[in-house]
């Protein structure tokens, strides 16, 4: 895998503490920036790169395996606008700065059933604090899952951390049209699985 990563190196991250505050400065002439978390091979990102050119693009993904599929991607198109970290998002606060970002995105995380781990999921109200910090007034998260539990359980968080919902739907693609899509949605659509999604606008209230 070392070679492959090698060979996409400029569109990794390695530190990305030294950009915090700093990213649409460090890469000019971008009218925002936005936030995936846990890219996987990173479909969804790079589409979203690809049709959003003026957009900057951070996207996170712990996984070495899966996010040298996502930088191979990115690198045969040739895009600049998209860098991809190797960390954790709950390290976020160290390399994003507060009001730095104009939306998150949050596609098929890891549901984490059961009660004792429910403030590892990525919409309990730790992380959605932290994102509200991130985000300037008025940015948005963009959720989708599979998991009717965990969008159950994220609906609930949302309105509680200061967030106004829209665009909610238990049944995406029956509703509307649906690009980009991710790794795991193109088969899960392909399955006939029905898909979760809303979008979270931060009020501002607990900044």
């Amino acid at each position: 895998m070392a070679p492959r990563m090698e060979r996409c190196a400029g569109l990794r991250e390695s530190a990305p503490e030294r950009l915090r505050g700093n990213w649409l400065r460090e890469f000019d002439g971008y009218d925002d920036l936005f936030i995936e978390i846990g890219c996987g091979k990173g479909l969804f990102t790079v589409s979203a790169a690809r049709e959003a050119p003026n957009t900057f693009f951070a996207a996170l993904e712990r996984s070495a395996d899966a996010q040298v599929v996502a930088l191979e991607r990115a690198f045969a198109l040739g895009l600049d606008n998209i860098r991809f970290i190797t960390r954790d998002a709950r390290d976020m606060e160290l390399f994003f700065g507060d009001g730095e970002a104009g939306r998150i995105y949050i596609n098929f995380c890891d549901p984490w059933p059961g009660a004792r781990h429910a403030r590892r999921r990525l919409t309990s109200a730790g992380f959605l604090d932290m994102y509200g910090r991130i985000l300037r007034p008025g940015g948005e998260i963009h959720f989708k899952t599979d998991d009717v539990p965990l969008f159950e359980f994220s609906l609930l968080r949302f309105n509680s951390s200061g967030f106004a919902l829209s665009e909610l739907t238990r049944d995406l693609h029956a509703e509307r049209t649906v690009e980009p899509m991710t790794d795991y949605e193109r088969k899960f659509h392909a399955r006939g699985v029905k898909i979760c999604a809303c979008v979270a606008r931060h009020r501002g209230a607990l900044r």
